[in-house]
């Protein structure tokens, strides 16, 4: 079971990917994940990589979708995985469709989960970020205890500024000019489910997987 989750930034796919893998015992891909285990590591498309970021560019798709095959390859993902964060665009699709039949494997279906603009300004015009740890805080809908200060390790939390406003503004418009046409392409392959993204995060969690059971998917 190979499945894709779609949705805007703010929109929660990190947080309902990792849920939800574990409800179905399926592993977590997440492309940002990969990148820093990439370049901690120093692997060989690590250091290709970081020769790209050191200089603002985007990572060539070529290297980005290669360190998704690996991982979908990879032992722990012999019975599947939720894939978060990839792809983000028509041509890494494309392309990880023609590269999966090779290796006896395709994507089963496509989560969207589906929030409106306005909540997504909502939502990430207040996120937190802890410095040491990455645990993520909202200032009004998920707040430490104490305020500035992570409750797993008393790290500083922070905005990143990609956080801000403008930049919030920026992400979503680059959202709808690169990631949102993958929506059209899964549908006319029959794959996307579309879920309601707008409530809380249990009622998400259990909206995509009783839409995983309707199309025989999950235990």
């Amino acid at each position: 079971m190979y499945i894709i989750f779609l949705g805007a930034p703010g929109a929660g796919k990190g947080t309902q990917a990792t849920m939800v893998a574990q409800e179905l015992n399926l592993e977590h891909i997440s492309s940002g994940d990969l990148f820093r285990q990439a370049l901690e590591q120093g692997t060989e498309l690590g250091i290709k990589a970081k020769s790209y970021m050191e200089k603002g560019l985007l990572v060539p798709d070529e290297i980005t979708i290669q360190m998704i095959l690996d991982s979908i390859l990879a032992p722990g993902c012999a019975t599947g995985a939720i894939l978060d964060g990839f792809p983000r665009n028509l041509p890494q699709a494309k392309a990880l469709d023609e590269a999966l039949p090779k290796h006896g494997k395709a994507i089963d279906k496509v989560v969207f989960i589906k929030v409106s603009e306005a909540e997504l300004l909502k939502r990430l015009d207040g996120r937190l970020i802890c410095r040491n740890c990455q645990t993520p805080y909202h200032a009004t809908n998920a707040p430490s205890k104490v305020a500035g200060k992570c409750d797993e390790c008393g790290g500083e939390l922070y905005q990143r500024p990609d956080d801000t406003t403008e930049a919030i503004k920026k992400r979503l418009q680059v959202y709808s000019s690169e990631t949102a046409p993958l929506i059209d392409y899964y549908t006319q392959k029959g794959k996307l489910l579309e879920v309601n993204g707008g409530r809380s995060v249990d009622e998400v969690k259990h909206g995509i997987i009783d839409a995983l059971k309707g199309e025989g998917l999950s235990a």
